[in-house]
């Protein structure tokens, strides 16, 4: 390898449920491995703060993640595109900024907040809401100019090139975006679920600024609406995005999805009118049980089904009937077909990057378990019927194999507990901190630190990566991008299910 790690693929995650060799086997798995406690509030404080270390932009007087500088000032008018794409934040150990993951990451931290802030303890709730800001700030610059949604700032593959720290990338920033002519409406429905959700955050605190965010959804909506279309069909932006994250999965989940949110964040019954009038289209009724960056119909599931349960919207049953057919698949006592886990109970789907399933998952597992408990709603799932609190047990044994109960005896969480990755696939981890090394690093500099075995100078505090794969193991190397890679979006979830368990460490007696 020359300079840089082989282009890491968001491969397509199989939309075929897989039957588990052994479901079964791992709810009763004997774990010679488990702790007798995980501190969720140390590993709630550190996931929180992985995102400043993923920030891009000027960096604020209050920046914790202390080896990072400022980086991609110019943004938006260095390309000659002459706007301020300044902000937001890097996927992950890149230096590129994609927009659809982007929103989504913003769209699960503010769903974190909401659903479980009241968990949280002050100064993390707080500084929970300053990442979905560092987020939100920069979709609305992206909304700035009638007639396009500014969608990705950094050409992947000549990005991909270098070994470089962000504070220095002198790759070309170019810039990507959707317009009537090149439509995006996974982009902009997703833009708009972010924004929406967003709004509910900060209309107690900022309600200026709530508003600024709930009027910016409804406008990215309704572009996504009226330009309907997938980026990935547009050859110049698929040659951006693809393979990176192409959209496999089509648009119309995310004009669901972004309805869904503007519907629960306005309360406007027009939002419930467009998903009852327009789920069958767009395919609502799909058996899809997925949940990610890609495909939103197991959360867009779970989402509605909330005023059904509620008993606010019974139209929406058909929500609620899918949401149970996709929680019966994570139970392995249930006759329905099973999701895969591993010999050691880890939730495995073939593709890399698999502890995006395991926390995204976990957050639908307790979010739902929420819902459920505000009523007297359980799951049939065949012959057993589920209640809450096994979701809840079902979260949290996935939460604490993440957190080192596993065969590898290992957190899968930067700086969290005694052993933990330290060659993680991050371009800023892995290179001396600017700084400690203030002199310019250039594209191919990088390269004896990505062929090193040692540790990472930086680590990256609370920064999840990939995970192992479907025998439990990880080797700890920095080229596995599959396994040593964090995301974004793999954290976004796991704030609101370890802010869940800061409140409710004990949520029940597992049995073994």
């Amino acid at each position: 390898m020359a300079s840089a790690p082989a282009h890491h693929l968001r491969v397509r995650v199989l939309l075929v449920v897989l039957c588990a060799v052994s479901a079964s086997a791992s709810a009763s798995f004997p774990w010679p491995w488990k702790r007798s406690g995980h501190d969720y509030r140390d590993a709630l404080a550190k996931c929180i703060l992985f995102f400043e270390g993923q920030r891009s932009g000027r960096l604020p007087a209050d920046q914790r993640a202390a080896w990072r500088g400022d980086s991609g000032v110019s943004d938006g008018r260095a390309a000659g595109a002459g706007v301020d794409l300044e902000g937001g934040y890097y996927d992950a150990g890149d230096n590129v900024k994609f927009g659809f993951p982007m929103a989504f990451t913003t769209t699960m931290l503010s769903w974190s907040v909401l659903e479980f802030g009241d968990d949280m303890p002050r100064e993390e709730r707080r500084h929970a809401a300053d990442a979905v800001r560092w987020g939100t700030d920069y979709l609305l610059k992206t909304l700035a100019h009638p007639g396009v949604i500014f969608m990705q700032v950094g050409d992947p593959w000549k990005d991909h090139e270098c070994w470089e720290r962000p504070e220095d990338m002198d790759t070309e920033r170019t810039v990507y975006n959707v317009s009537a002519g090149r439509p995006g409406s996974e982009v902009a429905g997703e833009t708009a679920a972010a924004l929406a959700a967003a709004s509910m955050v900060f209309r107690d605190g900022d309600r200026e600024y709530a508003e600024l965010l709930l009027d910016s959804a409804k406008k990215a909506f309704e572009f996504a609406d009226s330009h309907r279309g997938a980026y990935s069909d547009d050859m110049d932006l698929r040659a951006g995005g693809c393979p990176f994250y192409c959209d496999f999965n089509g648009y119309q989940d995310e004009l669901l999805w972004g309805a869904a949110w503007l519907r629960r964040a306005s309360g406007d019954d027009t939002f419930r009118e467009y998903i009852q009038n327009n789920g069958k289209t767009l395919g609502a009724e799909d058996s899809i049980n997925e949940f990610g960056w890609d495909n939103k119909h197991a959360g867009l599931n779970v989402l509605i089904s909330k005023e059904f349960i509620e008993g606010e919207a019974l139209s929406m049953q058909s929500y609620k009937e899918s949401a149970d057919s996709f929680i019966c698949t994570l139970i392995p006592e249930s006759s329905s077909p099973h999701i895969q886990y591993t010999p050691g109970g880890m939730i495995y789907k073939p593709g890399g990057s698999n502890m995006q399933h395991v926390t995204s998952i976990s957050f639908l597992l307790l979010t739902y378990a929420k819902y459920l408990t505000k009523s007297s709603h359980t799951v049939n799932c065949g012959d057993i019927s589920v209640g809450p609190d096994t979701l809840r047990l079902q979260a949290k044994k996935q939460i604490d194999y993440l957190l080192g109960d596993n065969p590898m005896k290992m957190s899968y969480m930067v700086g969290y507990g005694d052993r933990y990755p330290q060659r993680i696939h991050h371009r800023g981890s892995s290179l001396p901190s600017i700084k400690d090394h203030p002199e310019r690093m250039a594209c191919k500099d990088g390269t004896p630190y990505y062929d090193s075995s040692s540790p990472n100078p930086n680590p990256l505090v609370g920064a999840i990566v990939g995970g192992p794969g479907e025998d439990d193991a990880y080797g700890d190397d920095r080229a596995d991008y599959r396994k040593s890679e964090p995301t974004t979006y793999i954290n976004a979830p796991l704030v609101g299910v370890l802010a869940y368990f800061v409140g409710n460490p004990n949520p029940g007696h597992i049995r073994h």
